[in-house]
């Protein structure tokens, strides 16, 4: 039996809170670098920390803009604006924006003259997975903060026809502005970068040399529409694969919050003991055999789990030293005990 077999049957025994670098549970550091065998399969199960921040901002192009503020009776104070964005070709985001607006004044005033000695010149932009991009609502989505410096981007900039032409296909109206001499495009360049995936998961800051050399996951644009279609027509399938991949008794729910180019998340709800409201939820991952490259892969890697739960609960036997689903890699990630 392969060493990934083996481990694809010990997992579901296994609890960690993070992967790929992030801090497990008795908050030690792995180290996503140099793996090896076991540990090497199992931390590339998820996402690291560095991807997920960039696919946050590269599926976002709008986020609240916080400059400080010039104006008379809240000078200093945090001052909050919305603003749309694109990404330039090292993850920074630029933004177009008007002469007059607020934010652009206090940018001007302060980022862009070193904050005059008595302030930060620093802005930060947050921005948030909304519920066109991510199933979950409120604080149960993935969001990063941003605080950088700011730089007005010249007209000559070597990549101005690259910004012009991405800002023009994500953001209609920009066609009609961006020659405008009121109007001018700025870059804002990352200090910091942190990353919150949901209520009580992950929080971490986000080196920015590895942000900037991470690539955003193939399936975050069409996540959203992957989750909900599972949750809204799947679910004797995956309530199957509760209790014959994951081993759950007495469930009481299960839904999926996230689908990604190496697995998927679920989120199980069972009752602890004998009391019907003292309830036990638990998060498991659970890996695609291989990364997948589209949509269609990503479907397929999902039937083939549920394939294997139904052969698994109806005893199906194909004759080989295999059990089905005893190859599924299947990690549990995170429980919480709730009265």
């Amino acid at each position: 039996v392969s060493w990934k077999n083996q481990y694809a049957k010990k997992a579901v025994g296994a609890t960690a809170v993070a992967v790929n670098g992030e801090e497990t549970s008795q908050g030690q550091q792995i180290d996503a670098t140099a793996p090896t065998t076991d540990d090497e399969y199992l931390w590339q199960l998820r996402l690291n920390v560095f991807e997920k921040a960039k696919t946050v901002a590269s599926v976002c192009t709008s986020g609240t803009l916080c400059t400080v503020s010039n104006h008379e009776g809240i000078e200093g104070a945090p001052f909050g604006s919305f603003v749309d964005y694109v990404l330039d070709d090292e993850g920074n985001p630029v933004l177009l924006m008007n002469e007059m607006s607020m934010h652009t004044i206090n940018i001007e005033r302060n980022a862009l003259n070193e904050g005059n000695g008595s302030v930060s010149p620093l802005v930060t932009l947050f921005t948030q997975l909304t519920s066109d991009t991510a199933a979950p609502q409120g604080q149960d989505v993935s969001r990063c903060s941003f605080t950088c410096r700011v730089e007005k981007i010249p007209k000559d900039a070597p990549d101005m026809d690259t910004i012009r032409m991405r800002y023009s296909l994500t953001h209609t109206y920009a066609d009609q502005v961006m020659d405008s001499p009121k109007f001018a495009f700025y870059r804002l360049l990352p200090e910091k970068i942190y990353y919150v995936g949901g209520f009580g998961v992950l929080a971490k800051w986000v080196d920015v040399d590895d942000y900037k050399a991470a690539a955003p996951d193939i399936l975050a644009k069409e996540a959203s529409l992957i989750v909900n279609k599972l949750n809204r027509e799947f679910q004797d399938d995956l309530e199957n694969m509760a209790q014959h991949l994951l081993g759950v008794e007495k469930l009481e729910g299960i839904r999926v919050t996230n689908v990604d180019r190496l697995g998927m998340d679920v989120r199980v709800t069972r009752q602890q003991g004998t009391r019907r409201n003292k309830l036990m939820t638990d998060e498991f991952r659970i890996g695609f055999r291989i990364p997948v490259i589209s949509v269609e892969d990503a479907k397929s890697e999902v039937l083939k789990v549920f394939q294997e739960a139904w052969e698994k609960a109806n005893g199906v036997d194909w004759g080989d030293s295999e059990e089905p689903g005893s190859t599924v890699p299947i990690m549990k990630i995170a429980a919480d005990s709730l009265e």
